[in-house]
């Protein structure tokens, strides 16, 4: 296994990031955001979003803990941050959500354990300086997998980011 860490110079970058993600994606692709607050995973949204033609703006879903956008896939946009407990996640149909035909991202997405689907890209985002991350990408699943090594390849060259991959993680 190989693990890949995307670094990022600015906030421009993070959503090239993203944006070169959005472009990979499949329906049924699910994506577990985790960080500081303002590590920059909204941010990294923006530019899924974009790739995936989706006009009108995002922001992060916290008070309505689930958005979703049209566009060349529907974008269903999670934030569990002010859920308590996992058992709240029906409520919402969060794994029919996942299910659906779009991608899904979800901020908070380490908060349950039990709640990590088995095929999805998680990205750990730490803050390196005032604009500055780091994107620490892991996937689970034969398509998570996939998924994080095409988006660590189309990354590369990507103005303000840098690649780096680990093997045997």
């Amino acid at each position: 296994m190989i693990r890949f860490t995307l670094a990022t110079t600015s906030e421009g970058a993070t959503q090239s990031v993203g944006g070169a993600l959005g472009a990979l994606a499949l329906p049924g692709d699910v994506v577990l955001l985790s960080g500081d607050l303002g590590a920059g995973k909204t941010q990294l949204t923006k530019g899924i979003a974009a790739a995936l033609g989706v006009i009108e703006p995002v922001t992060s879903p916290t008070f309505n803990i689930l958005r979703v956008h049209e566009g060349r896939l529907p974008l269903h946009h999670f934030d569990l941050y002010r859920l308590e407990r996992a058992s709240e996640l029906e409520d919402l149909d969060y794994w029919g959500t996942l299910e659906a035909d779009g991608i899904s991202v979800v901020e908070w997405g380490d908060r349950f354990a039990e709640a990590m689907p088995d095929e999805c890209v998680s990205v750990t985002i730490a803050i390196l300086s005032d604009e500055g991350r780091s994107l620490e990408l892991d996937g689970r699943g034969a398509r998570g997998e996939s998924l994080v090594g095409a988006w660590a390849a189309a990354c590369e060259g990507l103005l303000g980011v840098s690649v780096s991959a680990e093997r045997g993680v």
